[in-house]
């Protein structure tokens, strides 16, 4: 038997495929691949809410290829082993995946497509994920960027306008390899605490495309409506993106074609964002670990009180706004941009904790945990990676529910101990009569008083920037 290998991995779709179309133009029978290799990724393999996710993904991808007369095969290990293994015995000639940008990835799949195509083996490698190639991205003197705004002046006029790939045609082999089956993976959560992810989320093609369909009938109140966490202003595609379920190609050929493009400016902006994080990873590889701004390996990160970790990770911090985030987060696999950068800085700022303590927790409880987004966003709140903010901006978690959540909508949908507090007292409960307080039985629950005081810790942690910046440049 001889066939073209199609390794899926972070692009769980059939449409808008390159490394798909690559293996079907062959001519030869099509093996659609899935290898299951978090040993491949080392520290920054997916965490619990990804692979419950990626569960239903796959279960998904294999429904609509069983729908074309083909299946996806499921094999577990290392991809170094499992590739070459599978290509001996279909004698296949050819092998198709897109690329991945994760370091550690990057690098092995370079080594696998060297291994391979010394034997013979026809390699085709894809973009599936971004916009556009991306060593196609670099200033005038040919660097890598280190600021959005010029970044996103070169690629906007560049953004593809031509409509993505369809899906090929997938001859099957005359017989399929052995192969695992999904639910041997241990990709679900055990115990059950996603149970409710799936009245919120439809993992897979169909369901992406239906959030396209979505964003496409507001995108012109987007920029209005996107920092606003009480109503359904946002996309909601990132997980989508993450697992590849759609492309970004797609998502700007979907507006193109309604004519949208100029509507949603504010939209593609954020898609602009998203290839900007990328661009960071690809050419910053050590930054999951390592700030960008090398200055703040000396910044005074407090030692962390486990208990008060404690406390933000479930939400109970006292902070109406942060709390509700972080429920949001463990309900739903996912959190509203906006309040992501609130609960970010209250954990770096007002804490004073270390960014890589809030990032390994969304990596473990994010359905859209995505290792470039997640690194951009903590360094970007905690002052310490490109374009980030100044680290005086610490984002008062009071103010900024009152001007985002204005009603107090968004945090009594997952704050039921504040359902009976007027609107006026619903980000600051603490200011209420203490007769009122004692009415509602607030003194009885973080609402009472707040865990910190959020003046004092942010001239705390400005004074501790100014110290750092003091110290690495003295007079």
């Amino acid at each position: 038997m001889s066939a073209a290998i199609v390794w899926f991995r972070r692009d769980l779709r059939l449409a808008d495929n390159p490394a798909l179309v690559a293996a079907a133009r062959s001519g030869l029978p099509v093996i659609p691949l899935y290898i299951h290799s978090p040993g491949d990724e080392g520290d920054w393999a997916a965490g619990a809410a990804s692979n419950a996710w990626l569960h239903r993904s796959l279960r998904a991808l294999n429904r609509r290829l069983l729908g074309l007369g083909s299946r996806l095969l499921i094999r577990a290990g290392s991809a170094r082993d499992v590739l070459p293994t599978l290509v001996r015995e279909t004698g296949a000639q050819v092998v198709a995946w897109n690329a991945r940008i994760e370091p550690l990835l990057a690098a092995r799949d370079r080594a696998l497509a060297d291994a391979l195509r010394r034997d013979g083996i026809e390699v085709h490698v894809g973009n599936a994920s971004l916009l556009i190639d991306p060593d196609r991205m670099r200033t005038g003197s040919g660097a890598p960027y280190r600021v959005f705004t010029p970044f996103w002046r070169s690629l906007s006029p560049r953004l593809p306008d031509a409509p993505p790939s369809p899906v090929p045609a997938l001859p099957a082999p005359s017989s399929w390899p052995t192969d695992v089956a999904l639910n041997d993976l241990g990709l679900r959560a055990r115990p059950r605490w996603d149970r409710e992810f799936w009245t919120e989320w439809e993992p897979g093609e169909r369901g992406a495309l239906r959030r396209i369909e979505a964003i496409c009938d507001q995108v012109g109140r987007y920029g209005e409506l996107r920092n606003r966490p009480d109503v359904e202003g946002t996309s909601r595609l990132s997980p989508h993106l993450h697992f590849g379920e759609i492309g970004p190609r797609q998502v700007v050929w979907a507006l193109v074609r309604r004519g949208l493009a100029g509507a949603g400016e504010a939209f593609l902006r954020e898609l602009g964002w998203r290839e900007f994080s990328q661009h960071l990873l690809i050419h910053n590889p050590d930054t999951p670990e390592r700030a960008l701004d090398r200055s703040y390996e000396h910044f005074p990160w407090r030692i962390v009180d486990p208990d008060t970790l404690a406390d933000w990770q479930q939400g109970r911090t006292g902070i109406p706004m942060v709390d509700a985030g972080m429920r949001q987060l463990w309900r739903t696999g996912w959190m509203h941009n906006r309040v992501r950068m609130v609960v970010a800085s209250y954990l770096t700022k007002n804490l004073r904790y270390h960014w890589l303590h809030g990032a390994r927790w969304f990596w473990q409880t994010l359905v859209d945990a995505d290792l470039a987004n997640n690194t951009q966003g903590w360094q970007w709140t905690a002052g310490c990676g490109a374009d980030a903010a100044p680290y005086f901006r610490v984002f008062n978690p009071v103010s900024q529910g009152e001007r985002f959540d204005p009603a107090g909508h968004y945090v009594r949908q997952f704050l039921p101990e504040l359902a009976r507090v007027p609107d006026k007292f619903v980000h600051a409960p603490w200011l209420l009569p203490a007769a009122e307080r004692r009415l509602l039985e607030l003194d009885s629950t973080p609402y009472g008083a707040p865990r910190i005081d959020l003046a004092a810790t942010r001239a705390e942690a400005i004074a501790a920037w100014q110290g750092m910046r003091a110290a690495r440049h003295p007079d």
